[in-house]
């Protein structure tokens, strides 16, 4: 009984949209890259990065609008040079990715510890807070979920909207699903496959990096070692669930964030009775396991990690 009561609270169905919010960010800045053809294993670090500019934006005065911008631009910088190393120099993206991870990360941390030597605990700041609805957020359950959030979620929705069609509905986004098909017929009809890519990659890292800032502008009020504790990680398993689907990774996102919800409140209600490793590790083994089931049936974009060189055939 007490099970339902988690599942019909409405508490637990907001708590879950808010996990969810810098997964769907970080998961639809995946999707993009490799849709192009290019993984990006640089998240992790893009997500630190984002976090780290986005609050130390608003800590000096740009304001809220200001971090969240800021956050993008970091986190396309990062995803340049990802891009830069991995399209037209055609290297290992694998490995690209994760040094461009461990980069960000360690850049970071350096400019928070050369910003705020001599602080024991980060200055906090003003975060976003939850806007109501007028009458959309007192409907049970609904409301308190979708109509109680902050900006930066109702932005992830939006964002969510705005890739699919832009995917599905323009000549850019049919251009950009062809470069991670298809590359050697995009450049036969005159179109940048390096452009297209090197594009890709940037603006899904700029998604990436406000997935990050949701963290300190948003969740928290503040910057501190650790935060992302694998988020990335998730988004990239996400993508393949999502079989390049934004519409099924904004599922996967809320998915995984109602497990970890779910988890969180059968530790407060069984703690005592079971260890509390065993609550912790299940978001992650039902998410492994959905990947599982998911990936059967997944269709990659089948130029995915192929460097692409032009006049090679």
């Amino acid at each position: 009984m007490e099970l339902l009561d988690i599942l019909t609270n409405a508490n637990f169905w907001a708590a879950a949209v808010r996990i969810a919010t810098p997964l769907i960010f970080g998961v639809l800045g995946a999707l993009i890259c490799e849709r192009a053809g290019v993984l990006n294993l640089g998240i992790e670090g893009i997500f630190t990065a984002g976090a780290m500019a986005g609050w130390m934006a608003v800590w000096l005065g740009a304001g809220l609008g200001g971090g969240v911008l800021a956050a993008a631009l970091t986190g396309a910088a990062f995803g340049l040079i990802h891009a830069t190393l991995t399209v037209p120099m055609g290297l290992s993206q694998h490995v690209s990715g994760l040094g461009v991870t461990m980069l960000a990360t360690s850049a970071a941390y350096f400019a928070y510890r050369t910003a705020l030597p001599d602080v024991s605990s980060p200055p906090r700041i003003t975060p976003f807070q939850p806007m109501d609805v007028p009458l959309l957020s007192d409907i049970p359950l609904l409301g308190p979920a979708l109509f109680q959030q902050t900006a930066l979620t109702w932005l992830a929705f939006a964002m969510t909207a705005l890739v699919w069609w832009a995917l599905a509905r323009t000549p850019l986004g049919v251009a950009l699903r062809a470069a991670g098909d298809n590359p050697d017929a995009v450049d036969a009809q005159g179109l940048s496959v390096y452009g297209l890519r090197m594009g890709a990659v940037t603006a899904g890292s700029a998604l990436m990096g406000v997935g990050g800032a949701f963290l300190t502008m948003s969740a928290f009020d503040a910057f501190f070692f650790g935060m992302v504790n694998g988020r990335g990680w998730i988004c990239i398993a996400l993508v393949i669930f999502a079989s390049w689907r934004p519409g099924k990774a904004l599922l996967g996102a809320l998915l995984f964030g109602a497990f970890d919800a779910f988890q969180v409140r059968l530790q407060t209600a069984y703690g005592g009775q079971v260890p509390g490793q065993l609550f912790l590790m299940a978001p992650y083994l039902l998410s492994i396991l959905a990947l599982v089931l998911a990936a059967r049936r997944a269709e990659y974009p089948r130029a995915l990690l192929v460097p692409w060189f032009k006049g090679q055939r």
